[in-house]
Protein backbone atom coordinates (compact mmCIF):
# COMPACT_ATOMS: atom_id res chain seq x y z
CA UNK A 1 0.00 0.00 0.00
CA UNK A 2 1.66 3.22 -1.16
CA UNK A 3 2.40 5.70 1.65
CA UNK A 4 2.51 9.49 1.35
CA UNK A 5 4.34 11.38 4.12
CA UNK A 6 2.92 14.91 4.25
CA UNK A 7 4.86 17.58 6.18
CA UNK A 8 3.62 21.19 6.57
CA UNK A 9 6.40 23.74 7.03
CA UNK A 10 6.94 27.39 7.82
CA UNK A 11 10.54 28.34 8.59
CA UNK A 12 11.51 24.80 9.64
CA UNK A 13 14.99 24.68 8.08
CA UNK A 14 16.71 23.49 11.26
CA UNK A 15 14.20 20.69 11.72
CA UNK A 16 14.14 19.60 8.07
CA UNK A 17 17.90 19.23 7.81
CA UNK A 18 17.68 16.62 10.59
CA UNK A 19 14.36 14.98 9.72
CA UNK A 20 14.73 14.44 5.97
CA UNK A 21 17.96 12.39 6.12
CA UNK A 22 16.34 10.22 8.80
CA UNK A 23 13.21 9.69 6.72
CA UNK A 24 15.19 8.78 3.62
CA UNK A 25 17.22 6.28 5.63
CA UNK A 26 13.95 4.69 6.80
CA UNK A 27 12.52 4.66 3.28
CA UNK A 28 15.64 3.23 1.66
CA UNK A 29 14.84 1.89 -1.80
CA UNK A 30 11.10 1.66 -1.19
CA UNK A 31 9.57 3.36 -4.24
CA UNK A 32 6.13 3.03 -2.66
CA UNK A 33 6.81 5.88 -0.24
CA UNK A 34 6.85 9.58 -1.10
CA UNK A 35 7.62 12.70 0.96
CA UNK A 36 5.57 15.83 0.31
CA UNK A 37 6.68 19.14 1.83
CA UNK A 38 3.94 21.79 1.88
CA UNK A 39 5.59 25.13 2.58
CA UNK A 40 3.60 28.14 3.71
CA UNK A 41 6.03 30.81 2.51
CA UNK A 42 9.19 30.21 4.54
CA UNK A 43 11.77 32.99 4.64
CA UNK A 44 14.56 30.69 5.80
CA UNK A 45 16.21 27.82 3.91
CA UNK A 46 13.30 25.37 4.32
CA UNK A 47 12.50 25.08 0.61
CA UNK A 48 16.18 24.88 -0.37
CA UNK A 49 16.69 21.97 2.02
CA UNK A 50 13.56 20.22 0.75
CA UNK A 51 14.90 20.44 -2.81
CA UNK A 52 18.15 18.71 -1.81
CA UNK A 53 16.26 15.55 -0.97
CA UNK A 54 13.90 13.29 -2.86
CA UNK A 55 10.75 15.19 -1.96
CA UNK A 56 7.83 16.81 -3.71
CA UNK A 57 7.76 20.49 -2.77
CA UNK A 58 4.33 22.11 -2.78
CA UNK A 59 4.16 25.85 -2.16
CA UNK A 60 1.08 27.09 -0.33
CA UNK A 61 -0.21 30.63 -0.65
CA UNK A 62 -1.93 30.30 2.73
CA UNK A 63 -0.12 30.02 6.08
CA UNK A 64 -2.61 27.73 7.75
CA UNK A 65 -1.86 24.17 8.80
CA UNK A 66 -5.24 22.68 7.83
CA UNK A 67 -5.03 24.22 4.37
CA UNK A 68 -1.43 23.09 3.89
CA UNK A 69 -2.20 19.53 4.98
CA UNK A 70 -5.19 19.29 2.66
CA UNK A 71 -3.14 20.67 -0.21
CA UNK A 72 -0.48 18.06 0.44
CA UNK A 73 -3.12 15.32 0.50
CA UNK A 74 -4.50 16.56 -2.82
CA UNK A 75 -1.06 16.13 -4.42
CA UNK A 76 -0.38 12.78 -2.74
CA UNK A 77 -0.53 9.48 -4.62
CA UNK A 78 -0.60 7.10 -1.67
CA UNK A 79 -3.40 4.92 -0.40
CA UNK A 80 -2.28 5.90 3.09
CA UNK A 81 -1.61 9.47 4.24
CA UNK A 82 0.90 10.03 7.05
CA UNK A 83 0.77 13.58 8.44
CA UNK A 84 3.98 14.49 10.23
CA UNK A 85 5.34 17.64 11.88
CA UNK A 86 8.78 18.81 10.78
CA UNK A 87 10.11 18.65 14.35
CA UNK A 88 8.86 15.11 15.03
CA UNK A 89 10.78 11.89 14.39
CA UNK A 90 8.68 8.74 13.80
CA UNK A 91 9.96 5.49 15.31
CA UNK A 92 12.25 3.02 13.57
CA UNK A 93 10.40 0.90 10.98
CA UNK A 94 7.39 3.20 11.16
CA UNK A 95 6.49 2.53 7.52
CA UNK A 96 5.85 -1.17 8.04
CA UNK A 97 4.12 -0.43 11.37
CA UNK A 98 1.67 1.91 9.64
CA UNK A 99 1.03 -0.46 6.75
CA UNK A 100 0.37 -3.37 9.09
CA UNK A 101 -2.02 -1.28 11.20
CA UNK A 102 -4.01 -0.17 8.16
CA UNK A 103 -4.10 -3.68 6.69
CA UNK A 104 -5.79 -5.02 9.82
CA UNK A 105 -8.95 -3.40 11.13
CA UNK A 106 -7.75 0.18 11.50
CA UNK A 107 -8.84 3.08 9.32
CA UNK A 108 -6.47 5.49 11.06
CA UNK A 109 -4.18 5.87 14.04
CA UNK A 110 -1.19 7.56 15.61
CA UNK A 111 1.89 6.73 17.64
CA UNK A 112 2.46 7.37 21.30
CA UNK A 113 4.26 10.55 22.30
CA UNK A 114 7.69 11.23 23.75
CA UNK A 115 9.79 14.38 23.93
CA UNK A 116 13.46 15.09 23.31
CA UNK A 117 13.66 16.51 26.84
CA UNK A 118 13.43 14.23 29.87
CA UNK A 119 11.44 16.66 32.01
CA UNK A 120 9.40 14.68 34.54
CA UNK A 121 6.13 16.46 33.77
CA UNK A 122 6.45 15.94 30.02
CA UNK A 123 7.22 12.26 30.56
CA UNK A 124 4.16 11.99 32.80
CA UNK A 125 1.95 13.77 30.25
CA UNK A 126 3.28 11.66 27.37
CA UNK A 127 2.59 8.43 29.30
CA UNK A 128 -1.17 8.99 28.94
CA UNK A 129 -0.99 9.05 25.14
CA UNK A 130 -0.94 5.23 25.14
CA UNK A 131 -4.65 5.31 25.98
CA UNK A 132 -7.34 5.91 23.41
CA UNK A 133 -8.87 8.73 25.42
CA UNK A 134 -10.42 11.91 24.12
CA UNK A 135 -8.13 14.92 24.31
CA UNK A 136 -4.79 13.07 24.27
CA UNK A 137 -4.10 12.74 20.55
CA UNK A 138 -2.89 15.60 18.39
CA UNK A 139 -0.65 16.30 15.42
CA UNK A 140 2.54 16.05 17.49
CA UNK A 141 2.01 12.29 17.62
CA UNK A 142 1.71 12.19 13.81
CA UNK A 143 -1.39 10.76 12.17
CA UNK A 144 -1.89 8.01 9.60
CA UNK A 145 -5.19 7.48 7.81
CA UNK A 146 -6.57 5.62 4.83
CA UNK A 147 -6.95 7.91 1.86
CA UNK A 148 -10.56 6.93 1.17
CA UNK A 149 -11.61 7.61 4.77
CA UNK A 150 -9.81 10.97 4.80
CA UNK A 151 -11.53 12.04 1.60
CA UNK A 152 -14.94 10.82 2.77
CA UNK A 153 -14.62 12.97 5.90
CA UNK A 154 -13.57 16.00 3.86
CA UNK A 155 -10.05 16.18 5.28
CA UNK A 156 -9.01 18.81 7.78
CA UNK A 157 -11.49 21.60 8.44
CA UNK A 158 -9.98 24.75 6.98
CA UNK A 159 -12.34 26.83 9.11
CA UNK A 160 -10.13 25.86 12.07
CA UNK A 161 -6.90 27.79 12.62
CA UNK A 162 -6.21 25.76 15.74
CA UNK A 163 -7.27 22.30 17.00
CA UNK A 164 -7.72 21.07 13.42
CA UNK A 165 -5.78 17.93 14.29
CA UNK A 166 -7.90 17.09 17.35
CA UNK A 167 -11.06 17.73 15.32
CA UNK A 168 -10.02 15.24 12.63
CA UNK A 169 -8.96 12.61 15.17
CA UNK A 170 -12.32 12.92 16.89
CA UNK A 171 -14.15 12.41 13.58
CA UNK A 172 -11.92 9.48 12.67
CA UNK A 173 -12.66 7.75 15.97
CA UNK A 174 -16.35 7.86 15.10
CA UNK A 175 -15.50 5.83 12.00
CA UNK A 176 -14.06 3.12 14.24
CA UNK A 177 -10.75 1.29 14.09
CA UNK A 178 -8.53 4.12 15.38
CA UNK A 179 -5.33 2.55 16.76
CA UNK A 180 -2.64 3.87 19.11
CA UNK A 181 0.58 2.19 17.97
CA UNK A 182 2.85 0.83 20.69
CA UNK A 183 5.92 2.75 19.54
CA UNK A 184 6.51 6.45 20.20
CA UNK A 185 7.46 9.41 18.07
CA UNK A 186 10.03 11.83 19.46
CA UNK A 187 8.90 15.40 19.17
CA UNK A 188 10.71 18.62 19.97
CA UNK A 189 10.15 20.26 23.35
CA UNK A 190 11.51 23.57 22.07
CA UNK A 191 8.34 25.52 22.76
CA UNK A 192 8.18 24.12 26.29
CA UNK A 193 11.77 25.21 26.85
CA UNK A 194 11.02 28.70 25.53
CA UNK A 195 7.71 29.32 27.28
CA UNK A 196 7.95 27.11 30.36
CA UNK A 197 6.59 23.60 30.81
CA UNK A 198 3.74 24.29 33.22
CA UNK A 199 2.72 27.59 31.66
CA UNK A 200 2.50 26.13 28.17
CA UNK A 201 0.76 22.90 29.17
CA UNK A 202 -1.80 24.84 31.20
CA UNK A 203 -2.46 26.92 28.09
CA UNK A 204 -2.96 23.76 26.01
CA UNK A 205 -5.40 22.34 28.54
CA UNK A 206 -7.30 25.63 28.60
CA UNK A 207 -7.53 25.78 24.80
CA UNK A 208 -8.86 22.22 24.71
CA UNK A 209 -11.60 23.04 27.24
CA UNK A 210 -12.56 26.28 25.50
CA UNK A 211 -12.64 24.55 22.11
CA UNK A 212 -15.03 21.93 23.45
CA UNK A 213 -17.16 24.78 24.84
CA UNK A 214 -17.43 26.30 21.36
CA UNK A 215 -15.32 29.40 21.97
CA UNK A 216 -14.42 31.23 18.75
CA UNK A 217 -11.37 30.29 16.73
CA UNK A 218 -10.20 33.91 16.75
CA UNK A 219 -10.01 33.93 20.54
CA UNK A 220 -8.33 30.52 20.74
CA UNK A 221 -5.76 31.53 18.14
CA UNK A 222 -4.95 34.72 20.04
CA UNK A 223 -4.71 32.75 23.27
CA UNK A 224 -2.30 30.26 21.74
CA UNK A 225 0.02 33.01 20.50
CA UNK A 226 -0.20 34.91 23.77
CA UNK A 227 2.36 32.61 25.35
CA UNK A 228 5.73 34.32 25.03
CA UNK A 229 9.17 32.81 25.65
CA UNK A 230 10.63 33.45 29.09
CA UNK A 231 13.17 36.27 29.16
Amino acid sequence: MRLSIIIPTLNEALSLQKLLPYLQTQIGMDVGVEIIIVDGGSTDASTDIAKRFDTTLVESDVQQRAYQLNKGAYRARGAIFYFLHADTFPPDQFISDIQKAIQTESVAGCFRLSFDWKHWFLRWHAWFTRFNWDGFHYGDQSLFVRRDVFETLGGFKESLDIMEDYDLVRRLKREGGFIIAKKSVVTSARRYREVGVFRLQFLYYLIFILFRMGISQEYLYQLYHRAKPKK
